[in-house]
């Protein structure tokens, strides 16, 4: 289907106010006490752990699909028992959500990526991956692409991870409820590094997370309406990520991916779904 008049009309300008790529602009810091810190003319934002608190942040803007960018560089050495989350959430008792997660270690040990998706309160959709590159010593790209047909993970441009809609089995889809960007590091040790039997050394914080570069081309929500007008709730054709799939090269760039370095897979654990796996993980 075409884009709309209304959306052309439209999309420019949120091309324009979503690439700006200032956290002063972008995010407020919400807590953690002066832990959370806008660095650089709004160029960096740092988030820091110690023994008395982490800190977040969270965007102004809530959107209803997107693709958003954002580089982070993670805690370096020994992160074990930390948490840096970064996600989309709405509000309510039946929210969505588009979870990373990373879950720190030992040093030398690798990081534990951990994704989820929530659909109406209801999560445990975990697949977890290691990644092919220390995000410890430099910034890499995590991106969430959420359009109405699909959720795509990606890192450094390499998808990880795709949750499609399945709706016509009955599985709700994240697709009506607009949720803000959200990040925090925090001390997750009763259960981060090894089911919570690697604690934290506090002998090495303050811990500190680092961000930059966010970029958002996404339908901002604002006083009941999407900014996109109501060709979001449509298919568009062409290559906008609004009606973004995985062609064969992304197909298979994300098997090489699943292959090679993911450890958990909710669709494969038989113990934990012993009456038979949820119906989205008989979805090709």
């Amino acid at each position: 289907m075409a884009l709309t008049s209304s959306y052309m009309l439209l999309f420019p300008l949120l091309v324009i106010i979503a690439f700006a790529g200032d956290f002063n602009k972008d995010f407020d810091l919400t807590w953690g006490d002066g832990r959370a810190k806008i660095l650089n003319n709004g160029e960096l934002l740092t988030l820091t752990l110690d023994q008395a608190s982490g800190s977040g942040f969270q965007s102004k803007n809530e959107y209803l699909f997107g693709k958003i960018d954002m580089q982070l560089k993670l805690v370096p050495g020994n992160s074990a028992g930390t948490v840096t989350a970064y996600y989309l959430s709405s509000k309510g008792s039946t929210w969505d959500e588009i979870d990373y997660e990373f879950l720190g270690n030992l040093s030398g040990d690798p990081y534990i990526l951990h994704t989820n998706v929530f659909s109406q309160g209801k999560g445990n959709r975990e697949q977890q991956f290691y990644l092919w590159f220390d995000p410890t010593a430099d910034f890499h790209t995590y991106s969430i692409t959420w359009n109405p047909q699909r959720i795509i993970f990606s890192v450094d441009g390499t998808p990880i991870r795709e949750f499609k809609n399945s709706e016509a089995v009955g599985v709700p889809f994240p697709k009506n409820q607009p949720m803000r960007i959200y990040s925090s590091l925090w001390n997750a040790d009763d259960w981060a590094t090894r089911g919570g039997l690697v604690k934290t050394d506090w002998t090495q914080a303050p811990f500190t997370a680092s961000y930059r570069n966010f970029n958002a081309q996404a339908c901002i929500w604002s006083s009941g309406a999407s900014s996109c007008g109501s060709s979001a709730s449509e298919s568009t054709g062409g290559s906008s990520w609004l009606s973004q799939e995985l062609d064969s090269a992304g197909q298979q760039r994300l098997k090489w991916v699943q292959r090679n370095y993911m450890i958990y897979n909710y669709c494969t654990d038989a113990k934990r779904f012993p009456l038979g796996f949820p119906p989205e993980c008989n979805i090709s």
